[in-house]
Protein backbone atom coordinates (compact mmCIF):
# COMPACT_ATOMS: atom_id res chain seq x y z
CA UNK A 1 0.00 0.00 0.00
CA UNK A 2 1.16 3.51 -0.78
CA UNK A 3 -0.22 6.90 0.33
CA UNK A 4 0.34 10.16 -1.52
CA UNK A 5 -0.52 13.80 -0.84
CA UNK A 6 -0.92 16.62 -3.32
CA UNK A 7 -1.57 20.35 -3.10
CA UNK A 8 -2.09 23.04 -5.70
CA UNK A 9 -3.12 26.70 -5.78
CA UNK A 10 -3.78 29.14 -8.62
CA UNK A 11 -4.70 32.79 -8.89
CA UNK A 12 -8.18 33.80 -10.10
CA UNK A 13 -8.30 36.18 -13.08
CA UNK A 14 -10.90 37.54 -15.47
CA UNK A 15 -11.01 36.22 -19.03
CA UNK A 16 -10.48 32.51 -18.36
CA UNK A 17 -12.87 29.62 -17.88
CA UNK A 18 -13.04 28.08 -14.42
CA UNK A 19 -12.22 24.39 -14.77
CA UNK A 20 -12.35 22.17 -11.68
CA UNK A 21 -12.18 18.39 -11.77
CA UNK A 22 -12.45 18.59 -15.55
CA UNK A 23 -15.79 20.43 -15.35
CA UNK A 24 -16.43 23.97 -16.57
CA UNK A 25 -17.97 25.82 -13.62
CA UNK A 26 -19.93 28.99 -14.45
CA UNK A 27 -18.10 31.92 -12.85
CA UNK A 28 -16.87 35.36 -13.89
CA UNK A 29 -13.22 34.38 -13.34
CA UNK A 30 -10.97 31.43 -14.05
CA UNK A 31 -7.66 30.16 -12.76
CA UNK A 32 -4.35 31.37 -14.17
CA UNK A 33 -1.87 28.72 -15.24
CA UNK A 34 0.10 27.17 -18.09
CA UNK A 35 -2.51 24.43 -18.62
CA UNK A 36 -6.20 24.86 -17.80
CA UNK A 37 -5.05 25.49 -14.18
CA UNK A 38 -7.47 22.90 -12.74
CA UNK A 39 -6.31 22.98 -9.11
CA UNK A 40 -8.32 19.90 -8.13
CA UNK A 41 -6.97 17.69 -10.90
CA UNK A 42 -3.44 19.01 -10.28
CA UNK A 43 -3.64 18.13 -6.58
CA UNK A 44 -4.95 14.64 -7.43
CA UNK A 45 -2.13 14.08 -9.94
CA UNK A 46 0.46 15.19 -7.40
CA UNK A 47 -0.96 12.81 -4.79
CA UNK A 48 -0.79 9.90 -7.26
CA UNK A 49 2.72 10.81 -8.39
CA UNK A 50 3.84 11.16 -4.78
CA UNK A 51 2.48 7.72 -3.91
CA UNK A 52 4.58 6.11 -6.66
CA UNK A 53 7.67 8.24 -5.96
CA UNK A 54 7.58 10.12 -9.27
CA UNK A 55 7.88 13.72 -8.05
CA UNK A 56 5.12 16.09 -9.12
CA UNK A 57 3.36 17.45 -12.21
CA UNK A 58 5.98 20.18 -12.61
CA UNK A 59 8.57 17.47 -13.25
CA UNK A 60 6.37 15.34 -15.53
CA UNK A 61 4.63 18.21 -17.37
CA UNK A 62 6.89 21.29 -17.05
CA UNK A 63 5.42 24.73 -17.73
CA UNK A 64 8.48 25.43 -19.86
CA UNK A 65 7.14 22.93 -22.44
CA UNK A 66 4.62 24.50 -24.84
CA UNK A 67 3.15 21.02 -25.45
CA UNK A 68 1.17 21.54 -22.24
CA UNK A 69 0.10 25.15 -22.82
CA UNK A 70 -3.68 25.33 -22.36
CA UNK A 71 -4.00 21.54 -22.19
CA UNK A 72 -6.87 19.92 -20.34
CA UNK A 73 -5.63 18.58 -17.01
CA UNK A 74 -7.88 15.55 -17.54
CA UNK A 75 -5.62 14.51 -20.44
CA UNK A 76 -2.64 14.78 -18.11
CA UNK A 77 -4.51 12.86 -15.38
CA UNK A 78 -5.05 9.97 -17.80
CA UNK A 79 -1.28 9.86 -18.40
CA UNK A 80 -0.63 9.84 -14.65
CA UNK A 81 -3.18 7.04 -14.22
CA UNK A 82 -1.36 4.97 -16.85
CA UNK A 83 1.95 5.62 -15.09
CA UNK A 84 0.45 4.43 -11.79
CA UNK A 85 -0.70 1.21 -13.50
CA UNK A 86 2.67 0.73 -15.20
CA UNK A 87 4.32 0.78 -11.77
CA UNK A 88 2.05 -2.10 -10.69
CA UNK A 89 -0.35 -0.11 -8.48
CA UNK A 90 -4.12 0.18 -8.41
CA UNK A 91 -5.94 3.26 -7.15
CA UNK A 92 -7.86 2.26 -4.05
CA UNK A 93 -9.18 5.68 -3.00
CA UNK A 94 -8.80 9.42 -3.61
CA UNK A 95 -10.03 12.03 -1.12
CA UNK A 96 -9.82 15.70 -2.08
CA UNK A 97 -10.95 19.13 -0.95
CA UNK A 98 -11.23 22.37 -2.92
CA UNK A 99 -10.75 25.61 -0.98
CA UNK A 100 -12.67 28.49 -2.55
CA UNK A 101 -14.78 31.32 -1.17
CA UNK A 102 -16.93 31.40 -4.30
CA UNK A 103 -18.63 30.20 -6.45
CA UNK A 104 -20.68 27.61 -4.60
CA UNK A 105 -19.26 24.30 -5.81
CA UNK A 106 -21.62 21.71 -4.30
CA UNK A 107 -23.82 21.51 -7.45
CA UNK A 108 -20.77 20.41 -9.48
CA UNK A 109 -19.01 17.96 -7.15
CA UNK A 110 -20.73 14.83 -8.46
CA UNK A 111 -19.88 15.72 -12.07
CA UNK A 112 -16.26 16.27 -10.98
CA UNK A 113 -16.22 12.83 -9.32
CA UNK A 114 -17.53 11.25 -12.52
CA UNK A 115 -14.99 13.05 -14.71
CA UNK A 116 -12.04 12.12 -12.46
CA UNK A 117 -13.13 8.49 -12.06
CA UNK A 118 -13.73 8.13 -15.82
CA UNK A 119 -10.27 9.54 -16.60
CA UNK A 120 -8.66 7.05 -14.21
CA UNK A 121 -10.90 4.11 -15.17
CA UNK A 122 -11.97 3.56 -11.56
CA UNK A 123 -15.36 3.36 -9.83
CA UNK A 124 -16.86 6.70 -8.85
CA UNK A 125 -17.09 5.41 -5.26
CA UNK A 126 -13.28 5.50 -5.12
CA UNK A 127 -13.26 9.30 -5.57
CA UNK A 128 -14.42 11.77 -2.93
CA UNK A 129 -14.43 15.52 -3.51
CA UNK A 130 -15.40 18.14 -0.96
CA UNK A 131 -15.47 21.93 -1.12
CA UNK A 132 -14.97 24.41 1.68
CA UNK A 133 -14.49 28.10 2.22
CA UNK A 134 -11.79 29.56 4.40
CA UNK A 135 -14.24 31.88 6.14
CA UNK A 136 -12.82 34.98 4.46
CA UNK A 137 -9.24 34.27 5.55
CA UNK A 138 -6.18 34.24 3.30
CA UNK A 139 -5.96 34.42 -0.49
CA UNK A 140 -8.81 31.93 -0.96
CA UNK A 141 -11.01 33.83 1.50
CA UNK A 142 -10.39 37.08 -0.37
CA UNK A 143 -11.31 35.25 -3.63
CA UNK A 144 -7.85 35.97 -5.05
CA UNK A 145 -7.36 32.30 -5.89
CA UNK A 146 -8.31 28.70 -5.18
CA UNK A 147 -6.45 25.78 -3.70
CA UNK A 148 -6.96 22.03 -3.51
CA UNK A 149 -5.58 19.22 -1.39
CA UNK A 150 -5.69 15.52 -2.24
CA UNK A 151 -4.72 12.27 -0.58
CA UNK A 152 -4.69 8.92 -2.34
CA UNK A 153 -4.29 5.30 -1.34
CA UNK A 154 -2.76 2.83 -3.79
CA UNK A 155 -2.44 -0.93 -3.51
Amino acid sequence: MRIGNGFDAHKLIKGRDLILGGIKVPFEMGLLGHSDADVLTHAIMDSLLGAIGEGDIGVLFPDSDDTYKGISSIILLKEVGELVKSKGYEIEYIDSVIMAEKPKLSPYLNDMRCCISDALFIDKEKVNIKATTTEGMGFTGRAEGMAALSTCLLK
